[in-house]
């Protein structure tokens, strides 16, 4: 680590700066300046939001950090020097909030789902990686993985049976039952929920969801889902596997490694007992299916209600990609694949319009896409086009939920193993798609991702036009919320605690496809191991350096591609590029781009010399390599890779030598 690191000048003059690296400072900039016109409208003095609304029993702590999900990765990549500091600072505030409103206990959630858990903690894990040398959030982050370690006072995970016992659980331990407005009731009035349809479908006299008029009928199903969706293990808990992979990026402490392996390779052999169909739910006698009559499916956020892949195969994603974090292998990818491969299998051609119930008022139920309007937003005027559509759900009648797959599961598989088969996958949903996979559209949904598509086709060599495009809509979407920012006058006491998250004018999936070759994190709780990372070896902090972009142009299972561009007019920047964002590759050789004439010429002529542009080969040996880059100038950089060559860790700063 502390080894002087191999060294490279960029020489090529950047001449008329390529838009895409116009377009990407601007983004910066843009970003820089929205961050904080969110926090001056939304936020109170102590970081947390103004809010002072009615409460859910259970549900809400993650909308709160859900506003600032995205803010650490901002900084990481080179936003505002004062960003990161503004991160804590609404965490902390946001935290004592929660915690007055008692959804929190030390700090951490009383006991939730993990579909919920993971999104809240989008914005801790990036603190974590930012500056893993702040000890309050190293500490936090060891307190809060050892809520689920064997022999953790909160009983959360009981070792006999392998499994976390209760869908909702965290510092209280395990939470039994669901929202206590559930429990009384489950009732009709709830918009929100009627397109997911009835949570438990096997209860007699209550097979539609207008049933639920009759107050005795909601009776019925609020108790039967607090007694067999409140209870035992479900799928999506696997996301708290994260918890103890970002504790374990600390200082490799065995006891969190172990535990999150040994509860996937669990969940890994209940799938192979049932013929690689990875189940929802587990009782508490460790028997699938113990609450659901023999079922694999039916539990919490599970197969069959509300989401199913949606939040199944997220959370099995999320657990995947930790395991190679963790072993430095993919043995474990299966974990993630089984649930993407299994809607796959059960695939069909339609169009959205077809299956959507804005279009199609008369469809019966069971038959209606339960989140259309994500897809009207993805495909725009395609979404009228025949194309591929997988069931994202299943119940005693088979698959259901026809929709669109999403692609940000089987990217991620791909971008973390680079294995034949994900990439395969990955061919064949391109291939079988009825859409353009090259159009970039203007649109922000939750999670801030849906660009996948034209973005794979960019780095396949078929959309040269992307980087514009993509930085071009980002920008277009920041400027949109800054409007509707400026416009809002909602009072705090009246706003939905989804408010928030619909405003937040940052966005990081262009600059993260861009600059460091990754699709967006995982929203339900991924960490983000990124295949490129950057410091600033001047000025001893992560993220480009003022004026510089980058384009990662190509990405393959032992090489990355990426260019650099000093788009200023004055001072020297020092890069320091690293081969993952947690020191994980090993970069063999770097063969780079370098300028043969001299620039700027003479004093005599009116243009500038043709620079003839030559490569030449660098010997690096390790994850890191300094780029000195001098005012309008580019090199492209084509590192040649050891993958997984190291254990991952959480990198700061001041492992760059001081003379880099």
């Amino acid at each position: 680590m502390n080894q002087e690191l191999p060294r490279v000048v960029a020489s090529v003059p950047a001449g008329a700066p390529p838009a895409w690296a116009v377009l990407e400072r601007r983004l910066f900039d843009a970003l820089d300046e929205a961050w904080r016109a969110f926090a001056a409208h939304y936020c109170l003095p102590d970081g947390a939001l103004r809010y002072n609304g009615e409460l859910a029993s259970r549900d809400g702590a993650d909308d709160f950090y859900e506003a600032f999900f995205n803010w650490p990765v901002l900084y990481q990549l080179g936003g505002a020097d004062d960003l990161l500091d503004a991160c804590k600072h609404h965490w902390e505030g946001v935290t004592a909030q929660l915690t007055g409103f008692g959804y929190l206990v030390d700090e951490f959630e009383r006991g939730y789902d993990w579909f919920h858990q993971g999104e809240s903690l989008l914005l801790f894990y990036g603190i974590c990686a930012a500056d893993p040398r702040d000890q309050k959030y190293a500490e936090r982050a060891h307190r809060f993985a050892e809520l689920y370690l064997p022999g953790s006072p909160t009983g959360n995970y009981d070792p006999e049976h392998d499994i976390i016992r209760a869908p909702h659980n965290g510092a209280g331990g395990p939470r039994y039952g669901v929202n206590e407005e559930w429990a009384s009731s489950y009732r009709p009035d709830q918009p929100s929920m009627r397109p997911f349809g009835l949570p438990l479908r096997d209860l007699p006299g209550i097979t539609e969801w207008n049933d639920l008029a009759d107050p005795a009928k909601a009776a019925r199903m609020g108790a039967a889902m607090n007694e067999r969706i409140g209870r035992g293990d479900v799928a999506v808990n696997l996301a708290a596997t994260s918890l103890a992979t970002n504790a374990w990026l600390y200082g490799h402490e065995d006891r969190f490694r172990d535990w999150a392996l040994r509860y996937m390779e669990a969940w890994e052999r209940r799938a192979a007992e049932l013929g690689g169909i990875l189940p929802d739910n587990v009782g508490l006698s460790g028997r699938v299916g113990e609450l659901h009559d023999g079922r694999w499916y039916g539990g919490n956020y599970g197969w069959q209600w509300p989401h199913g892949i949606y939040s199944v195969g997220a959370a099995a994603a999320v657990a995947a990609v930790n395991s190679v974090l963790l072993t430095g292998g993919t043995d474990h990818l299966d974990l993630g694949r089984g649930p993407i491969d299994l809607v796959l299998g059960q695939s069909k051609r339609g169009a959205v319009t077809d299956f959507s119930r804005p279009t199609n008022p008369d469809l019966p139920p069971g038959t209606e896409m339960s989140i259309s309007d994500r897809w009207y937003a993805e495909l725009g005027d395609e979404a009228a086009r025949e194309t591929l559509l997988v069931p994202n759900r299943h119940d005693d009648g088979g698959w259901f939920d026809f929709q669109p797959p999403q692609l940000g599961l089987p990217v991620w598989l791909w971008h973390v193993g680079m294995a034949e088969p994900d990439r395969a996958r990955l061919d064949r949903l391109r291939r079988e798609s009825g859409y353009d996979w090259r159009v970039v559209r203007g649109f922000r949904n939750k999670e801030e991702a849906g660009h996948e598509a034209p973005w794979l086709e960019f780095l396949r060599g078929d959309n040269p036009g992307f980087p514009e495009a993509m930085l071009a809509a980002a920008l277009g979407q920041v400027q949109r919320r800054m409007a509707l920012i400026d416009a809002d006058e909602a009072d705090p006491g009246e706003i939905h605690v989804h408010h928030w998250q619909r405003l937040n004018p940052v966005l990081t999936e262009a600059l993260l496809q861009l600059t460091t070759g990754t699709p967006q994190v995982l929203y339900n709780g991924g960490l983000l191991p990124a295949r490129l990372a950057y410091f600033d070896a001047a000025r001893r902090r992560p993220g480009l350096p003022p004026d510089v972009a980058a384009l990662v142009d190509e990405v393959g299972p032992d090489r990355t591609g990426v260019e650099l561009v000093h788009t200023g007019l004055t001072g020297t920047r020092r890069v320091v590029v690293q081969a993952g964002a947690f020191g994980e590759h090993r970069i063999t050789r770097a063969v780079v781009t370098a300028a043969e004439t001299a620039y700027p010429g003479e004093l005599t002529s009116y243009v500038a010399p043709d620079a003839a542009v030559v490569s030449r080969e660098v010997e690096v040996g390790g994850p890191r390599i300094e780029v000195v880059l001098p005012p309008g100038r580019r090199i492209r950089l084509d590192l040649h890779l050891d993958p997984r060559a190291a254990r991952p860790a959480h990198q700061h700063a001041g492992t760059i030598p001081a003379d880099a």
